[in-house]
């Protein structure tokens, strides 16, 4: 495999349980040297069900692949020298802990940019630092909740709600991707480190409000909050004579189509259908129309029909089939591989590619503590140094494999 965009690029890794973990996984993906810092008992993610071995769940095949793994009692002199040491050979550092507890180890950003100045140090954490929220607690339902997101479901349905994924873990470590990429480019062109927060709340309600801004983005406002096709109750999956499908006709010629295959060809004369704008206000009637006559036909004929014209339409898809999906199988999105000690395993691939620089498997998930050795060696500590730090319970080292 040719090197990736990152080659050389050492990135610590002080991050727990998704968020954090999937963004320097991307970041490895794109060949950095990622260094997984973890306590004795290892990251929740790593002891979820189901395992074949410890600390080898199904969440850390894929989270902690392109990562070598080390563990380190930061709570201990031994471990925090160590971690010192990491830090001062870094790049980047990438933590999701309390600001607080990091203060009181002397591995926060102030401390570590003293001794490296070139360092970029990423926090990212529930809520900005300078806001009144900055202490509390996060997770992903919760910010789900205080972002809009679940709103968003009040305002279309009736009540709010979750999505069944955890997606602002997922969208903010994306954020997390493209902060520190920002930040690396910047200091290749003009040099030295820099402090770079990466706050979940105000990441989501930014995200959240691109396209429900809508009349509130002038002041005083010009129109209602909220994007009006989004927040009918008509718009969802709708059934088929065989299934479920998504349907989605928007231009001109998309909806004359449409009218065309149901046999009502003169609706798209009508003043509510004939321009965007009016067909945005009588969304309702529209996606309406959508569920009055899709069990008129099966799946694969609506299918047929709408990529024939070029109408945006898909079936709907249950992740669990994903690995029987024949687009996905062709571009290679999932594929099995043989873990060393796991056996064999899914991989979820990047879905980009590059051409000169590609991502990919360069490394299987560590085992817990199985890299400690050789990155404190790297680190600069001689043989019974390391064996010291060992001894003392400042780190901790994986010494035989595990086996699946």
């Amino acid at each position: 495999m040719k090197p990736g965009a990152l080659d050389g690029v050492r990135i610590v890794d002080l991050t727990t349980v998704l968020m954090g973990p999937l963004a320097t996984r991307m970041l490895g993906d794109h060949g950095a040297d990622i260094i997984r810092v973890e306590s004795e008992s290892g990251d929740s993610s790593r002891n979820s069900m189901p395992q074949r071995s410890p600390a080898m769940s199904a969440f850390s095949l894929n989270l902690q692949r392109n990562k070598r793994s080390i563990v380190l009692d930061l709570k201990h002199q031994d471990g925090l020298r160590a971690m010192l040491a990491l830090c001062d050979s870094a790049d980047v550092v990438v933590t999701n802990m309390r600001r607080a507890a990091l203060e009181r180890l002397g591995l926060d950003a102030d401390s570590l940019r003293a001794r490296n100045p070139e360092l970029i140090y990423c926090s990212a954490n529930g809520f900005g630092s300078g806001g009144r929220y900055a202490d509390k607690a996060a997770y992903d339902d919760a910010i789900q909740a205080g972002s809009g997101l679940a709103g968003l479901f009040q305002s279309a349905h009736g009540e709010p709600a979750y999505v069944p994924s955890v997606v602002v873990d997922k969208t903010v470590g994306v954020h997390i991707v493209q902060a520190v990429l920002a930040a690396l480019f910047h200091r290749e062109r003009h040099g030295g480190g820099q402090y770079v927060e990466v706050p979940m709340y105000e990441t989501m309600v930014a995200f959240n409000i691109v396209e429900h801004h809508r009349g509130h983005t002038f002041e005083p406002p010009l129109g209602p909050f909220g994007y009006d096709r989004l927040m009918t109750t008509e718009r969802r999956p709708y059934p088929t004579a065989d299934g479920w499908m998504c349907m989605v006709p928007y231009t001109d010629r998309n909806w004359r189509d449409f009218f065309d295959f149901i046999g009502q060809p003169e609706l798209i004369e009508d003043d509510r259908f004939s321009t965007h704008n009016q067909r945005t206000i009588h969304t309702d009637t529209l996606y309406g129309m959508l569920g009055d006559h899709s069990p008129s036909h099966t799946t694969a004929e609506w299918m047929d029909f709408c990529d024939r014209v070029s109408i945006p339409a898909m079936p709907v898809l249950h992740l669990a089939d994903v690995a029987n999906e024949p687009h996905l199988n062709d571009v290679g999105l999932i594929e099995v591989q043989t873990h060393p000690t796991e056996g064999e395993y899914r991989v979820v691939n990047d879905a980009i590619s590059f051409s000169e620089s590609p991502t990919g498997v360069r490394r299987h998930s560590p085992r817990l503590g199985q890299h400690t050795r050789e990155l404190l060696a790297e680190a600069g500590f001689s043989k019974e140094e390391i064996e010291q730090v060992i001894a003392s319970g400042g780190a901790s080292a994986s010494e035989t494999p595990q086996t699946s």
